[in-house]
């Protein structure tokens, strides 16, 4: 376990009286039972990347947020768990998130009671450490009276069964902009974690020219190794130069580009098509069956937009947001009130941008 591990007082954690084996029992994830939430990960169709404990340790190690995790016992049974950070920000106050920098979390459980004791105890702890939010990323909601926060939408769909018939597959201006960037273009394609650093390069400059924040190599490296046979490193290279590159996290039978970053010069040669084009051509070669890219704010257009045009539709994703009584504050990007930081921080120096960057991502979980 990292040493961010948040260590509950005694009267934090429920606990029913005399527990019997129809009773729940809510306990913190500690190091001996960390084959019990593994296994329960296993065998939960609902389950995410995000909800397994390399997610937790990448976070835990690359933040400094005390890790909330929750698990429900009946008997020697887990029959649910709630994965959660503890993060401070001084923009939004203290929150409990489900799960920072993840597309994805929130509560997993085989019946309701499981999910309202599990539910329970997250608010009993957010009174206690004097929260604002707890924020939970499920993509379907599990809570009937938290509302739903209605500004993220998801993308995913079957990969065809030949990786001959990916190119195929995509629309039709899709697979023309694809087709060119190997043929016209002669883009390549490799894969490999000796490209990661060249990758997250590519990405914080991304990242500049959108003004957001990009998230540090330390965070990249701790991926990469908490998730050694799951994740994918690609670079392509145009006339032998880096123009695109991609960081991939693979679960099950699912495929998610999750950190790309791209040259100015990428978009004149479609560099992004053909990244995705060779990331799903080679998913299919190795047995994946959905291809997840990822979600989208609804107002952002471009990515919106650009997922759209290689055939996919958005799905609401049903986050849900609880509130302790305090004002929240919204930390997207589209928020009017950072319009202004964004502007300058796309002129400001590259090297500035990555520490002001790996800073400010603490206080904002992404």
């Amino acid at each position: 376990m990292s040493s961010a591990v948040l260590t509950l007082p005694r009267q934090s954690v429920h606990r029913s009286e005399g527990p019997s084996d129809r009773e729940c029992r809510i306990v913190a994830l500690a190091s001996h039972r960390r084959g019990d939430w593994q296994a329960f990960i296993d065998r939960c169709a609902d389950a995410t990347v995000f909800h397994t404990l390399a997610w937790h340790d990448a976070v835990a190690e690359g933040f400094p947020h005390e890790d909330v995790y929750l698990m429900a016992y009946r008997g020697e049974h887990v029959v649910g768990v709630l994965p959660m950070f503890l993060v401070n920000s001084f923009l939004a106050g203290r929150t409990l998130v489900s799960l920072p920098y993840a597309v994805g979390g929130g509560i997993l459980g085989n019946d309701e009671d499981a999910v309202a004791q599990l539910f329970a105890e997250a608010k009993r702890i957010a009174e206690c450490r004097q929260c604002v939010t707890i924020d939970l990323r499920s993509a379907k909601a599990v809570l009937p009276d938290v509302p739903i926060v209605d500004r993220y939408v998801g993308f995913e769909r079957e990969l065809p069964g030949r990786s001959d018939d990916v190119l195929g597959w995509l629309p039709r201006k899709a697979r023309a902009a694809a087709r060119n960037a190997r043929s016209k273009f002669g883009l390549t394609a490799s894969f490999g974690d000796e490209h990661l650093r060249e990758v997250w390069r590519l990405y914080s400059i991304s990242m500049r020219r959108l003004g957001s924040l990009a998230y540090s190599f330390s965070f990249f490296e701790r991926l990469a190794g908490h998730f050694a046979e799951q994740h994918w490193t690609c670079l392509v290279r145009y006339q032998g130069r880096p123009v695109a590159g991609l960081f991939t996290l693979l679960f099950r039978d699912r495929v998610m580009p999750y950190f790309v970053g791209t040259s100015r010069v990428a978009k004149r040669c479609s560099a992004a098509n053909f990244i995705y084009l060779v990331t799903m051509e080679r998913a299919v070669s190795e047995g994946f069956g959905v291809f997840d890219f990822g979600r989208s704010r609804r107002d952002n257009t471009g990515s919106y937009d650009f997922k759209r045009f290689h055939g996919f539709e958005p799905r609401p994703l049903e986050y849900q947001q609880y509130s302790l009584g305090l004002p929240a504050r919204e930390l997207t990007p589209s928020n009017p009130a950072f319009a202004a930081a964004r502007r300058v921080f796309r002129y400001l120096p590259l090297p500035v941008t990555r520490v002001l960057g790996a800073r400010l991502a603490n206080h904002i979980p992404g």
